[in-house]
């Protein structure tokens, strides 16, 4: 990538993109581990399995809306390092309860432990952005941000596929041991002292995250980068909920087949993080969210096309990856979701590093705090919508079409925040007001 790749060999990169890494690839093998135990182990009801994925969505979602506001404030407020430390802590603590809900089969023991990864995240979310305008150079910043989300797509890729191939038992070994690894890698990040000085703490969750939130939306280039990065966000939740189900009851496809659909979205992601610092070369810029986000949508609407003409296996068999890709149009869905992942990965990465390059560093993590809180908002509400449709009996592949819908609100955000702050170079960086 244009001048990054140098970063991974610093201490002030290669420490946090490895902790950020190792914590995505255990969310990733405890949720999807899970959520496999469940719908292929456990129930036997599409509904059940569409409820309980929309419901383990909006659980992991749901402490970003929470405490979004509160770890903001703690970031900016405190050594980012240190903060990584407890959290890592935590990481450790909370897998011994997940690793007991994979071993026990106990669904609400698995709920509980994904919420709190949920809180965890919630606490690492706002550092893993806005220290890197402490630890980089502004022109490294982009690169930087494109290194960390692909770094996390590539992780889930691995801990997805890992989730599909190892039984549950070695599971439940394998997030304890990398919540381990995690803790000694976070040891390693270099100190990212608060940049501002008497910061009081609001600890009323609800009013500090009101506070925050209109304390950032009212800055124009903010509101358009947040609300477009939640509509991604939210058209995600979509397809993440849609896949299991998806896969085992439209396309009658064994547990490996879901697992690669995760996995070749979270490639895709990936490339489109690298492919859009290259064209940018490393300038802050949403002159390609536009097109990248159109692209989606129309990838999205083929591969919805090709899942409505999909024809299954006979009652009570599945497809294995070798029968799936022997399958008409098998080839044309992966590229689908290819392209859907590819044009997401282009349009989002610009916009986060706008969020933390554009206000002043000591307030970057209140500021991917506030966007946070949105995007998680959004994404219940994507999780509730899709519960909701189910229960409507909208089928789990016409509800892709609401994903497509969504792509045509984010390109208009997205050009209004090309024409606001790429034609008339966006320089200010106007403060938060000094109570947030």
């Amino acid at each position: 990538m244009h001048d990054a790749l140098h970063l991974v060999r610093t201490r002030r990169f290669l420490p946090i993109f490895t902790t950020q890494f190792l914590g995505a690839f255990n969310d990733n093998l405890f949720r999807t581990s899970m959520v496999m135990l469940v719908i292929y182990g456990i129930y036997r009801d599409a509904e059940q399995e569409a409820t309980f994925s929309a419901i383990a969505g909006g659980l992991f979602i749901l402490p970003f809306f929470l405490l979004s506001a509160l770890s903001g404030q703690l970031a900016d407020a405190n050594d980012k390092a240190r903060i990584i430390r407890i959290v890592k802590t935590a990481e450790i603590a909370i897998m011994v309860f997940g690793a007991a809900g994979l071993l026990l089969h106990n669904v609400p023991l698995l709920l509980a432990a994904l919420f709190a990864m949920g809180v965890h995240s919630t606490f690492f979310g706002p550092i893993k952005y806005a220290i890197l305008p402490q630890h980089l150079r502004p022109d490294e910043v982009l690169g930087g941000t494109g290194l960390v989300e692909a770094g996390t797509y590539v992780a889930i890729l691995g801990g997805t596929l890992l989730a599909g191939i190892i039984p549950v038992e070695a599971a439940a070994v394998g997030v304890l041991l990398i919540a381990l690894v995690g803790y000694f890698s976070g040891r390693q990040v270099p100190p990212a002292p608060a940049l501002e000085e008497g910061h009081r703490i609001d600890l009323n969750i609800l009013r500090s995250s009101i506070r925050l939130v209109g304390a950032t939306l009212h800055i124009r280039r903010l509101f358009l980068a947040i609300v477009s990065i939640s509509f991604f966000w939210t058209i995600g939740a979509v397809l993440f909920i849609q896949f299991p189900p998806l896969v085992k009851n439209v396309l009658t496809a064994a547990p490996p087949v879901a697992s690669l659909f995760l996995a070749v979205f979270s490639v895709g992601v990936a490339i489109g993080s690298v492919l859009v610092n290259r064209l940018l070369k490393g300038e802050v810029s949403a002159r390609y969210a536009t097109p990248s986000v159109l692209a989606m949508g129309l990838f999205v609407v083929a591969f919805y096309l090709v899942s409505r003409s999909w024809i299954g296996a006979a009652d009570g068999t599945y497809y294995d990856i070798a029968s799936f890709f022997g399958h008409d149009g098998a080839w044309l869905m992966v590229a689908s979701l290819l392209g859907i992942a590819i044009a997401g990965g282009m349009f989002v990465v610009p916009l986060y590093a706008f969020l933390t390059t554009t206000v002043p560093k000591a307030q970057a993590a209140r500021t991917v705090a506030a966007n946070n809180i949105v995007n998680s908002g959004a994404m219940v509400a994507g999780s509730l919508i899709a519960a909701a449709l189910t229960y409507a009996g909208v089928g789990t592949a016409d509800q892709l079409l609401l994903a497509a819908a969504m792509c045509l609100i984010s390109a208009w955000l997205a050009w209004r925040l090309h024409k606001a702050c790429d034609d008339v170079v966006c320089a200010d960086t106007e403060d938060l007001p000094p109570d947030v």
